[in-house]
């Protein structure tokens, strides 16, 4: 997860709501596609049809708009608007009762689909009829058909992938800034709330004695009516990201957020799976008796839940270590049995492919990655193309016409050692 912003004084939720950049690419990546898949794909719509921002602050504020109206965009057409998709036309209870017409037994199946965590709402209409709507205050309604067994369509429905809360938790977390959704001149779905009346689309305000920087970008409320995406950014704190040409504020920009996304996958996020792995009692009890075939038949059941590798020992011997070959982030965590330390284990909850596809899907960035084999660097993942040559650490990089900015995180493979990141940010940033 991209950490939540803290709120200044004056500006407080009533809830912190935690939300994972898993749910935008999966722990990992369970779907693995071609290392050499370009990740840099345009969106489908611009959300930013204006003149170059004119000043520093502005251009920073322009930079992370585009990056949450990807961010945005992942409720219009991704991998989750299919997998919701999939989800409501597959549900056999679901079509049983909008042929029977109940409304109840159709509102009961649609409470299951929610509380799965696929969709974050669904309403269902018949013939003019209502028969369920569930779900609270949501963006980006996608339409589609229930058909029968045969393929005749009996219903459609309108489904979400993004609560309003679970939205703007990503969105100042990437962004490290403050989302308000307003439709209408006012704040909307419990966002941040600003005086109503009408405000432009960009500009600076004062709100409660703190200057912000904003942009903002068109969006749509479900099941439907307009409404505006605005983020604000303290003045101040955009300045941090200033450069000597606007090139280099961009850079400056969407490098912090290509940090973001690799540092959270380290922080906080791991530790419902750490403390997971703790309380599995077969794990224990198998790496007490150091029987490693148990410990990896434990250690695979593990691995059903967003742990894409884990690692055990105890006093200096492996007793497993399954999952992908190419993880990064590694966490280190003790194992305790009855009050003593029977051993340690490693996990990681992200791969090599699951940040280079966040990386391109919420920044539009590409990504290379490097690991030390047999004292040599090797290529061992590629969002750019076939062929890449020699990446610089810094500076500027061409590739089939295309011009790029290099940013080098030294970041840590998995179970130790350097894992190098060559993160490429186009020029100009589109």
């Amino acid at each position: 997860m991209v950490p939540r912003v803290r709120m200044p004084r004056g500006l407080t939720r009533a809830t912190v709501v935690v939300v994972a950049l898993a749910v935008l690419a999966g722990c990992g990546s369970s779907t693995k596609t071609s290392s050499t898949a370009h990740a840099s794909t345009s969106l489908a719509f611009n959300p930013y049809p204006n003149p170059a921002p004119s000043s520093c602050p502005a251009t920073v504020l322009d930079t992370l708009g585009r990056v949450v109206a990807r961010v945005y965009h992942e409720g219009i057409s991704s991998e989750r608007t299919v997998v919701a998709k999939r989800e409501i036309a597959s549900s056999l209870p679901l079509r049983r009762a909008v042929e029977a017409g109940d409304p109840a037994a159709t509102t009961a199946v649609a409470k299951t689909l929610v509380a799965a965590g696929q969709l974050t709402n669904l309403r269902v209409v018949r013939g003019g009829q209502t028969l369920a709507d569930v779900g609270g205050a949501a963006l980006t309604p996608l339409q589609g058909t229930l058909k029968d067994a045969k393929g005749a369509a009996i219903a459609t429905y309108t489904t979400s992938v993004w609560a309003d809360e679970g939205f703007v938790a990503e969105s100042e977390g990437v962004g490290e800034g403050f989302v308000a959704l307003r439709a209408n001149g006012a704040s909307v779905g419990g966002s941040l709330a600003l005086p109503p009346g009408s405000l432009p689309d960009e500009g600076t305000l004062t709100f409660k004695g703190v200057r912000y920087q904003y942009t903002s970008f068109a969006g749509e409320a479900f099941p439907s009516g307009a409404l505006r995406v605005y983020l604000l950014k303290p003045v101040s704190a955009a300045r941090a990201f200033c450069g000597a040409t606007t090139d280099d504020t961009v850079f400056n920009t969407l490098s912090r957020v290509a940090r973001l996304i690799y540092a959270g996958e380290s922080g906080s996020r791991t530790q419902p799976q750490v403390r997971r792995v703790q309380r599995n009692v077969a794990l224990l009890e198998a790496v007490a008796r150091r029987d490693p075939a148990a410990t990896l038949a434990a250690v695979r059941v593990l691995l059903n839940q967003h742990i894409v590798r884990l690692r055990v020992s105890t006093e200096g011997q492996l007793l497993a270590d399954d999952g992908g070959p190419y993880v990064l982030a590694p966490v280190t965590a003790p194992l305790r049995l009855q009050g003593r330390t029977i051993g340690s284990f490693v996990l990681s909850i992200q791969d090599d492919e699951g940040y280079k596809r966040l990386a391109g899907r919420l920044a539009g960035l590409d990504v290379l990655m490097y690991m030390n084999v047999n004292g040599h660097q090797q290529l061992v993942k590629n969002s750019l193309g076939a062929a890449p040559g020699n990446v610089p650490a810094s500076g500027s990089y061409s590739y089939r016409g295309k011009k790029f900015r290099v940013l080098t995180l030294d970041a840590r493979a998995f179970p130790s050692g350097p894992l190098t990141i060559r993160v490429l940010i186009p020029v100009p940033y589109a």
